[in-house]
């Protein structure tokens, strides 16, 4: 299934939906493809006229390809321009994915700063490409393209405090104006900064997630190469802290990101 047809899938009828095993991420599913999943869910239950303003995500536990699984949506409190919403993705009786969501109408305001500058990025055609090879990358990785641009590769030893280079969708999919679905999928695509950290494969994942999203949203299509950086901040313990921002191809600041991560290595 496609991002499309998943993404269909669970306005259709959220209650029962499999998550393939060709989205998957060792034995769980794709983390960015389950928030997308609960987001929908979750718009679901906003009036029009509130985007979503950000996302706090966290994943109990892991998430099993070709099982079913529902994502369900509470609203929490529906003020004059702000709804919360509270979303889960259930499995077996078990929550496996929490996501806490703001929804918020524009305002009038005297206050405008702009965002700062992207940083500077090789140009794609210049950017090592991460292939999808059966076996060796993660299943998801067939859907979702990536150009190393910034630090290294994952396990590779580079010690740099940055990650990051150029991500759209993968193949010949059909193009279409990026929504926030789309936008959780390409943030999340990356690897844990961390990683390149390491000599040898151990593996990693997000705990948590807090994902912010200007709005309105810049314009882009499910064609576009978008800018991606990831900065560690701090790495201890087995666990990192990291934080990262999307850019449109021209510069345009589309989210901002913070995870922790776990690392076994």
């Amino acid at each position: 299934m496609t991002l499309f047809e998943l993404l269909r899938a669970v306005r259709d009828n959220p209650s029962n939906i499999v998550v393939p095993a060709t989205w998957g991420q060792g034995r769980a599913g794709f983390g960015g493809v389950v928030a997308a999943l609960v987001y929908e869910a979750m718009q679901a239950q906003v009036p029009d006229g509130r985007p979503v303003r950000s996302l706090a995500i966290t994943f109990v536990g892991p998430l099993m390809v070709d099982t079913p699984v529902s994502f369900e949506a509470e609203v929490l409190r529906e003020g004059k321009a702000v709804s919360q919403v509270l979303g889960r993705a259930v499995q077996n009786g078990q929550v496996v994915t929490i996501v806490q969501g703001s929804f918020g109408a524009a305002r009038a305001s005297a206050i405008r700063v702009p965002a700062e500058p992207a940083p500077p990025m090789p140009p794609v055609d210049e950017c090592q490409e991460l292939p999808y090879i059966p076996g060796v990358a993660p299943e998801f990785t067939r859907y979702l393209a990536m150009r190393w641009g910034v630090g290294g590769l994952p396990f590779s030893g580079n010690t740099s405090r940055e990650m990051g280079g150029w991500v759209r969708l993968r193949g010949e999919v059909e193009r279409e104006p990026v929504t926030v679905s789309h936008l959780l999928a390409l943030v999340d695509a990356w690897p844990p900064a961390v990683l390149s950290h390491l000599k040898g494969f151990a593996p990693g994942s997000s705990l948590t997630w807090t994902i912010e999203f200007i709005q309105p949203t810049p314009s882009l299509d499910t064609h576009d190469w978008c800018q991606y950086r990831a900065v560690i901040e701090h790495a201890q313990d087995g666990y990192g802290h990291c934080a990262a921002a999307l850019w449109s191809p021209v510069g345009e600041l589309v989210a901002l990101s913070r995870q922790t991560v776990t690392v076994f290595g």
